[in-house]
């Protein structure tokens, strides 16, 4: 049997932070950081979604209550120490032998995290260069914790945040085609989160899925429900999905494709929706010759059978290829399918399928293929909303922390009584990219967006009262104020409308 690894989450940072306190001036008291989207590697995006910092610190709380405070304070020292002694001793053995870990000693009796973290609201469209929260010790004896805190924080946050600004690049651009050629309503069910097992970890998932779910209400991610419930006080119908198939299901019926989808759809789902698999063996064989032997079940059955394709190029297939020697091929799955069971046209004038019959492709969709298959559908004089996208690990792993450049980095420190603003402003750093704030800092609210205000010291702090929008939020290991997953979806929706008008 393997035994478990270790939760303590002293130990869930970068080797180099274990060296830090014995690196600050003598008699540092106080170190403040400010976290910051620092720049846009994404066209058509200049501000970044704030999401995840509640999550993020309920987790850390709670991982430091059980696997830290609660356990045995000689346990967790010593986890230290063995730590410091078999990482370094090849490399300085005299840090290695005369580090002192008095300072988690003495964390470990405080009993809980002394630390302050100021915040916007959540859902806020944060201009790329302000800050979105910063982080301090509320006890000079910790002042070595923010900086230490940093990586696992991080590690917390940078992913559903980004997650969430490009979810709401999705809404945005769906719902720009659903305003000109069908029903605004739908796109919130247009674009689901199909992306858990391309992610580096199921904890990253429910939380990217969280970042996904401000701005659709889809997702096959099942434990971002747990995920919002406990952190965010989501109700229980935050997501929905339709029964699905997958491959092997389809392949257990050897190539029988039209009895397959016949059980499926009269046995195992005689109502409901039901999205099918539809390319295990050949989508054009489905959609030419399976279907057509279904169709009176189909449009007699109560609820929606969605197709799914799977593989090939998304927009070939949804909109047409018109190289293809295949007439059904040439005119693409939705055409296709309205030839088969029909629809409607509505009031602006494009076509919609059948409410019986659907679309649904969740195979490598980007921005820009969205963008493409919308622009296609419109220009057949299809209605985009005819087609749902599944939205995956190749929209949600493919992106780091430097796409948006998030970073914590100190701004101002107390030594021996004494405020300080520091700064990193690096020479060879041209473009500015990794200069950061100096000293304290405020985020106020002028001419309808956030700018930022720094250089500032607790005194200058103070005077802004609440015109400063980075107010308390967590304070010695509690909360000051939490908000709901309702909240802040709501509240990113009316910051989606103030800065890019839609």
């Amino acid at each position: 049997m393997f035994k478990s690894m270790s939760k303590n989450p002293i130990l869930w940072t970068d080797g180099y932070k274990l060296c830090h306190k014995d690196q600050y001036p003598a008699h540092t008291e106080w170190v403040y950081e400010t976290w910051t989207p620092r720049m846009s590697r994404i066209e058509g995006i200049s501000h970044v979604v704030f999401f995840g910092l509640q999550g993020a610190l309920a987790e850390i709380t709670d991982s430091f209550d059980r696997y830290f405070f609660a356990q045995e304070e000689a346990d967790v020292v010593a986890a230290y120490e063995e730590a410091i002694a078999s990482v370094f001793a090849s490399t300085n053995a005299d840090f290695a032998n005369t580090h002192q870990s008095s300072h988690i000693r003495d964390l470990h009796r405080l009993g809980y995290l002394p630390i302050k973290v100021n915040a916007l609201k959540e859902g806020s469209l944060v201009p790329i260069g302000v800050p979105m929260f910063t982080i301090e010790n509320t006890h000079p004896d910790f002042f070595w914790l923010p900086g230490y805190l940093e990586t696992q924080l991080s590690a917390y946050i940078w992913s559903p945040m980004t997650a969430a600004t490009i979810a709401d690049r999705y809404q945005r651009l769906l719902t720009g085609f659903a305003d000109q050629t069908g029903d605004v309503k739908k796109v919130f069910t247009q674009a689901g989160d199909f992306s858990m097992r391309g992610m580096g970890a199921p904890e990253a998932a429910y939380r990217t899925a969280g970042g996904h779910l401000l701005s659709f209400g889809v997702s096959a991610t099942l434990s971002v429900r747990e995920y919002l419930k406990t952190y965010y006080k989501a109700e229980s119908d935050v997501m929905m999905y339709t029964p699905s198939t997958e491959h092997s299901v389809m392949c257990s019926y050897g190539e029988q494709e039209t009895d397959a989808f016949r059980h499926l759809i009269t046995e195992v789902y005689p109502s409901g929706n039901i999205s099918i698999v539809s390319d295990t063996y050949d989508l054009w064989n489905v959609v030419d010759h399976v279907l057509p032997q279904l169709k009176e079940l189909i449009m007699e059955r109560e609820g929606k059978v969605v197709i799914r394709p799977d593989s090939g190029d998304p927009v070939k297939i949804i909109c047409g290829d018109a190289d293809s020697d295949c007439t059904t091929v040439q005119k693409g799955i939705v055409e296709r399918l309205f030839e088969l069971f029909g629809g409607t046209t509505n009031d602006k004038g494009f076509k919609e399928l059948d409410p019986h019959i659907g679309v649904v492709y969740g195979d490598s969709i980007t921005v820009e293929r969205a963008n493409k298959i919308c622009q296609g559908l419109m220009e057949k004089g299809f209605a985009s909303t005819n087609v749902i996208l599944g939205i995956g690990s190749y929209t949600y792993q493919y992106v780091t922390r430097d796409t948006f450049g998030f970073a914590l980095k100190g701004t101002a420190e107390i030594v021996d009584g004494q405020f300080k603003a520091i700064q990193k402003r690096p020479a060879t750093d041209t473009g500015n990219f990794k200069k950061s704030q100096k000293g304290m800092v405020a985020v106020i609210d002028e001419a309808n967006d956030f700018r930022l205000i720094d250089d500032l010291n607790p005194q200058t702090v103070a005077e802004l009262k609440d015109k400063n929008l980075l107010q308390e939020c967590y304070l010695d290991g509690k909360f000051v104020y939490m908000s709901s997953f309702e909240e802040i979806r709501n509240r990113l929706k009316t910051e989606t409308i103030r800065v890019y008008g839609k």
